[in-house]
């Protein structure tokens, strides 16, 4: 049995699909050229059948980004693995991934099928995938209550259509460890074919996906489909950065197993995700949390005085949590290229430019730019959003009646526009003031805010969720030094948002000539 395991990572797919996490082509592809440099093994970069913007990705994806395979989900009918093969086309590396169910329950409520009619049709579907692909992946859905030798008959049948990876998803998250780790040896005992990789995707219901997807590990299963962060539906998938730390760190409890994973990219894929996605990641969160190198306790901090390994079994570096005081006021264009590109990141020289400026901008407002107030800028760049309204001035007073004087700029117009009004607070006098300057009425739904970087001048990042009158949810983001502008940038990033999501529909329903 291979000494290796595959890390698949699906970010840009199930994690894409946690409510409010949605992200464009720009922001995807940013993604996808950091999971590269994490070194995973297989992307799988979406699900090109549900949207054109889907597709597009994809094959964006496919078409730019090397070293990994990339992948593409796909339903088992001939018109899911057509789009999906079409989208992955231009990779040197690629897979379609095909999945139906393997449940009395889906089979009989959701898909309305036998259980006969289910193998027929996942047989199908893979020898169509074949024709895209020799790297074909299949999954059965909600395996961990599924029949076992069902099972094995239905998987069989697809490794002798030609299937080459196995996964045996926990869908619900209702596995135990155990109990997971025995139906991987059962499967894994029972069915055969040259070269098949048994995989596994474990959701997070039970808090249990990272320990599933280890136990499975010790039981034959060589893949592993994770997220960055553990991101994903409902309480999310199984965190990349934690799985893979786990057998790096205990290789004798996994039989000597490894990743090809560079772990000092965890914490950089990490922060990036999160910024493209709203998504805060808690800060007692392992590995890629704020706290999880942070030592308050009088105790604690005299250990790791006298050897970080009283209190620390990795190190903050090997998982990329290192920083330099080498950005300033002073640094050039070029000079702020070279360090982008040792920090993983590649852009034009009109974003080199537009981020050596805000560099120079932030160095004036505070004592020291660290790599997270960098990132923070550069991420910020990352947004393909028309700016149809975007921020001139901004003054709060507080007090008795908290008071913002605004003033906006449109694109199509000359003239900036000023307002002022009151509010519960300066937040909502802010937004309130955008609403009314507008004329668009948002109703905020979520707001968070988090630290970027560390000191009293650290940079704040906001995150909104806010509902306009389309009834649609829309994300924004922005991080400023100053928390009320960071919350103001963030809800005209949503505002926009929306505005370009009305104009595109308005365009796909006018009638074609």
């Amino acid at each position: 049995m291979s000494d290796q395991v595959l890390i698949f990572d699906t970010t840009l797919r199930d994690g894409e699909q946690c409510p409010g996490a949605s992200m464009n082509t720009r922001e995807k592809l940013e993604v996808a050229r950091q999971l590269a440099r994490l070194k995973v093994d297989i992307i799988e970069a979406g699900f090109p059948i549900a949207s054109d913007g889907d597709f597009e990705a994809v094959h964006a994806i496919a078409t730019e980004i090397q070293g990994p395979c990339i992948a593409a989900l796909a339903r088992t009918t001939e018109k899911d693995i057509v789009r999906a093969g079409e989208a992955i086309a231009p990779a040197a590396k690629k897979r379609i991934h095909t999945f139906s169910s393997g449940s009395d329950i889906h089979l009989q409520t959701m898909l309305n099928i036998s259980r006969e009619e289910n193998i027929k049709r996942s047989v199908n579907a893979v020898k169509i995938a074949r024709k895209f692909t020799n790297d074909v992946e299949y999954s059965a859905q909600d395996t961990t209550r599924s029949d076992r030798d069902y099972l094995v008959e239905l998987y069989s049948a697809v490794v002798e259509a030609g299937a080459t990876t196995l996964n045996i998803p926990d869908t619900v998250g209702y596995a135990i460890p155990g109990e997971y780790g025995e139906l991987i040896a059962y499967l894994v005992a029972r069915v055969k074919g040259p070269g098949v990789i048994f995989s596994v995707h474990c959701h997070d219901d039970l808090g249990l996906a990272v320990a599933n997807s280890l136990a499975a590990v010790q039981a034959g299963a060589r893949q592993i489909e994770c997220t960055i962060n553990g991101l994903g539906e409902r309480a999310g998938n199984t965190s990349l950065e934690e799985v893979v730390m786990a057998m790096k760190m205990r290789p004798e409890i996994f039989g000597g197993v490894t990743t090809g994973i560079d772990t000092r990219q965890l914490y950089p894929a990490s922060r990036l995700v999160s910024h493209m996605t709203g998504m805060v990641v808690q800060r007692n969160k392992a590995i890629v949390g704020d706290n999880a190198f942070a030592h308050e306790s009088g105790i604690h901090q005299h250990g790791m005085l006298k050897n970080r390994a009283n209190y620390e079994i990795m190190r903050a570096e090997d998982v990329g949590r290192t920083s330099e005081l080498t950005w300033g006021k002073h640094m050039g264009n070029h000079a702020v290229r070279k360090k982008l590109e040792e920090m993983g990141y590649k852009l034009s020289d009109e974003e080199i430019r537009k981020i050596t400026e805000a560099i120079k901008t932030l160095a004036d407002k505070k004592k020291h730019v660290y790599d997270e107030d960098v990132r923070a800028i550069v991420e910020g760049q990352f947004t393909e959003v028309p700016q149809v309204w975007k921020l001139d001035y901004l003054s709060v007073m507080t007090g008795a009646i908290p008071t913002a004087s605004l003033r906006l700029v449109h694109a199509s117009k000359q003239e900036p526009v000023s307002d002022a009004g009151t509010g519960d607070g300066p937040i909502d006098a802010t937004l309130k003031t955008i609403d009314r300057i507008t004329g668009l009425k948002g109703n905020l739904v979520d707001y968070s805010v988090a630290s970027v970087t560390r000191g009293k001048d650290a940079i704040g990042e906001v995150s909104v969720r806010a509902q306009f009158e389309n009834g649609k949810i829309v994300t924004g983001k922005a991080a400023a030094t100053d928390i009320i502008e960071a919350s103001a940038l963030a809800y005209l990033n949503a505002l926009n948002r929306h505005m370009d999501d009305q104009r595109r529909m308005a365009e796909s329903e006018k009638p074609s000539v």
